[in-house]
């Protein structure tokens, strides 16, 4: 099968991390340090890459700011947010801008990347406090809304208008979301509950049957995202683990990471086969390589 880098003059191309043992044969699922400890806040999170393959990250050195991470490894500020803001994701529209889940201020942030102009798409005082972010090719957000001194959440869909549609009240602490490669399902965890579920998507983007996928016996779930097979990729905050999970709810893996508190994960790389990963209690980024590309390499 051949990969299709889905970024117009990819720069992806030079985020070349490989990982061999000594007889030079390629290493899957061996988490590296990608980054240098200790460059990003406690509260590091959402990885993503623009139009560009450029990776962006939340809270470079302190929160409330945005940092650029560079093919080397290195690191610099890209942006800080307005006084009592702090991005939680990260995620690009069709036309390029950045999409920040604002979890203070109940806001989903746009910023022109051009001038680094930061406006508001969405504000909603219904809103908990905006979690993770996942897009369609419509620019339909669809976003986690925990409120975690009660251990509930909410689920919503926000158009490219900027309105909120409450789409499931009354759920767990609400926290990774992620579509399917064909956008025909989503997928939201639930933190403390543990649990992962599955809902029909369609073409509005209203959902339906909602079925449990797997559900874990400890430990907490923060981010996920999908492989061009749909297997999920799920943070297994203090477990320090990837666990990968089939469409139909096998656990087919976990990959063991150096650190224990992962927030959030990102594909990338020349072929969409390494795996970038925020790590909290270390306050970087680890990468490991995957035998299977990002659902946007195509």
């Amino acid at each position: 099968m051949k990969y299709v880098l889905p970024f117009a003059g990819s720069l992806l191309l030079v985020f070349d991390f490989s990982c061999k043992n000594p007889s030079g044969q390629e290493q899957l699922f061996v988490a590296k340090d990608f980054t240098d400890e200790n460059l990003f806040s406690e509260n590091i999170e959402g990885p993503d890459f623009d139009k560009n393959g450029q990776l962006y990250v939340v809270n470079f050195q302190r929160d409330g700011t945005i940092g650029k991470v560079n093919a080397d490894g290195s690191c610099e500020l890209f942006l800080e947010l307005p006084k009592g803001s702090n991005a939680n994701s990260i995620k690009f529209d069709s036309k390029g801008n950045m999409l920040l889940a604002d979890w203070p201020m109940h806001n989903v942030l746009k910023v022109d990347m051009t001038t680094k102009q930061v406006g508001i798409l969405c504000h909603d005082d219904r809103f908990n406090q905006p979690n993770d972010l996942c897009i369609n090719k419509k620019d339909q957000l669809f976003a986690s809304d925990p409120k975690w001194k009660d251990d509930s959440g909410q689920l919503w869909r926000i158009e490219p208008d900027g309105r909120a549609v409450l789409l499931e009240s009354g759920m767990g602490t609400t926290n990774g979301i992620e579509l399917s490669p064909d956008e025909k399902r989503l997928y939201v965890a639930e933190s403390l509950q543990r649990k992962v579920w599955q809902y029909d998507l369609d073409e509005a983007g209203n959902l339906s049957n909602k079925r449990l996928l797997i559900e874990f016996p400890d430990f907490g779930l923060d981010g996920m995202k999908c492989d061009l097979a749909g297997n999920l990729y799920l943070t297994r905050h203090g477990k320090g683990t990837i666990a990968v999970v089939s469409p139909e709810g096998r656990l087919l893996r976990e990959v063991i990471l150096k650190g224990k508190k992962c927030s959030n994960l990102v594909f990338g790389g020349k072929d969409g086969r390494t795996v970038f990963v925020t790590m909290q209690d270390r306050k970087m980024i680890e990468a490991f390589r995957t035998d299977m590309p990002g659902k946007k390499f195509r």
